[in-house]
């Protein structure tokens, strides 16, 4: 009852006239930003962040909330049209969506795609109302310790997840931790790694690595693509909607798909490119016709539209409880949060009720307005993937830097954002991982200050480390989180 009356309180501020204009300018810019290929929820939050600074914390973490999941409902629309998914969560719809298309079904995949993000952001919603509290409460028993050990579950756990190279994931994680190293340390005063430079004695701002890396290194990346032709796409469409038959091919893998992608999005490292993935496998799997899976089935479509917008939403509950992000584009919210004045953690329920069940309240009201957008304006919208890279880039650019002189007016950040963008570029060409690298820029400061209190704590004894059960069991998951893709690899296999 408590939730649910927080909740109604919520829906007080999120209804409120400026407020619904916020979410839906949110989700306006977030399904476009998620059909252009390559930027993303987490370089469209990043690029529009510094016009939060401007808004009260209310209203600027409502926008950027309707960008993330925007961009999951945007996110298909390249990847059904042309083959080309505006993101990682995005490509699980190429696999029965462009077949789709082929097949003259697009009014079919554009709907249900819509469809199922509508349902899939709804229900994570609902779980989160529910157990958004209770995780808070129970992250009050945190003392530093427990803190340092869940920090080293979460870095662990986005370095071994990542897809691809695990030890790529582990050396992204260990160039963030020395980043978020430089600087006057907070508790003896020494320059560290500032090469006296005055600029960096106060450490580097995590916007300006955020920026950069997830701006700055797309458009880099991106050079190469920009005197190649885009692909044709359509953009006369008939009725956007489904068929009775398909609908009942569809509900089932929706209802499965959505509480599947809110779990694994409240891993942290995990994402909605996993809770996609492993949607569609699943339901390949269940299928009574998996032979029609890759060759245009609906319901390749909609469960893993269903998984990565619920995703996005379960990928919110350890940012806010805990002041872990579940992914990349959570760990740009947190950064917002921190500049904003406000820590994520288990208090910011009981200090700031208003801005946290505001923001939960206008996910409700944002997937309705997006919903809405997505499915009559389809044909519209899809206009926007029409626009040359040419253009695109150089807008993107100009915001990144525009951007990076509002955190700090210092041109030395400017230096720095051509640095991290050169990194982030690398990174990208070298398969390195840039969340592991983004988390441990933004945790690595408190992760160090909480160990030396614990070890200040202890009179330096560092079985205070495993003196708590929480503590025993983060231990736990941080083996189990390491060790798991390790095994999984060794039974895959075992049955080949």
């Amino acid at each position: 009852m408590e939730s649910f009356e927080l909740l109604l309180h919520g829906f007080t501020v999120a209804l409120q006239p400026m407020n619904i204009m916020w979410v839906t300018v949110g989700g306006i810019l977030g399904t476009i930003i998620g059909m252009l290929p390559g930027l993303g929820p987490a370089t469209g939050v990043a690029v529009l962040l510094p016009l939060t600074f401007t808004m009260g914390p209310v209203a600027a973490l409502i926008t950027m909330g309707g960008v993330y999941y925007g961009a999951m409902y945007g996110g298909s629309r390249a990847s059904i049209l042309i083959n080309t998914p505006g993101d990682g969560a995005a490509v699980a719809a190429t696999f029965d969506g462009y077949p789709m298309t082929l097949k003259g079904k697009a009014e079919s995949a554009l709907a249900i795609s819509a469809i199922a993000s509508f349902i899939g952001g709804v229900f994570a919603t609902i779980i989160m109302v529910f157990v958004s509290m209770p995780v808070a409460r129970f992250a009050v028993k945190f003392g530093p310790a427990e803190y340092f050990m869940l920090f080293v579950f979460a870095l662990a756990a986005t370095a071994s997840m990542t897809k691809g190279n695990r030890i790529k994931g582990f050396i992204s994680m260990t160039l963030g931790l020395m980043i978020a190293t430089i600087g006057i340390d907070a508790q003896s005063g020494v320059k560290r790694f500032t090469f006296n430079i005055l600029e960096l004695q106060s450490g580097i701002d995590f916007l300006v690595v955020i920026i950069a890396v997830y701006a700055l290194g797309e458009v880099f990346k991106s050079f190469k693509n920009i005197a190649e032709g885009k692909k044709t796409i359509q953009t006369g469409f008939g009725k956007i909607w489904i068929s009775m038959e398909e609908w009942k091919r569809c509900f089932w893998p929706i209802l499965r798909s959505s509480p599947l992608g809110f779990f694994i999005g409240a891993l942290p490292g995990a994402g909605g490119t996993m809770a996609s993935l492993m949607a569609y496998n699943n339901e390949k799997q269940m299928s009574k016709t998996p032979e029609e899976f890759g060759e245009g089935a609906i319901e390749g479509v909609a469960a893993p539209e269903a998984a990565n917008n619920a995703a996005s939403v379960g990928a919110m509950i350890p940012m806010l409880t805990l002041g872990i992000p579940g992914s990349g584009t959570t760990a740009v919210m947190m950064g917002a949060l921190l500049m904003l004045g406000l820590q994520p953690g288990p208090l910011l329920f009981q200090q700031q009720p208003t801005i946290i069940w505001g923001l939960i309240a206008s996910m409700f009201i944002g997937n309705i307005i997006l919903a809405v957008l997505n499915i009559p304006f389809a044909g519209i919208i899809v206009r926007v993937l029409a626009v040359p890279p040419r253009i695109l880039y150089p807008i993107v650019l100009g915001l990144a830097f525009v951007g990076t002189f509002a955190i700090s007016s210092s041109v030395m950040d400017f230096n720095l954002l051509i640095i991290f963008g050169i990194i982030g570029f690398v990174m990208s060409i070298t398969n390195i991982p840039a969340t592991p690298m983004i988390l441990a820029v933004i945790v690595g400061s408190n992760m160090e200050q909480s160990f030396r209190r614990a070890y200040k704590i202890s009179d330096a004894d560092l079985s205070i480390f495993i003196a708590s059960p929480i503590c025993i069991v983060l231990i736990a998951l941080t083996i189990i989180s390491i060790l798991f893709p390790i095994i999984k690899n060794i039974f895959e296999k075992i049955k080949k």
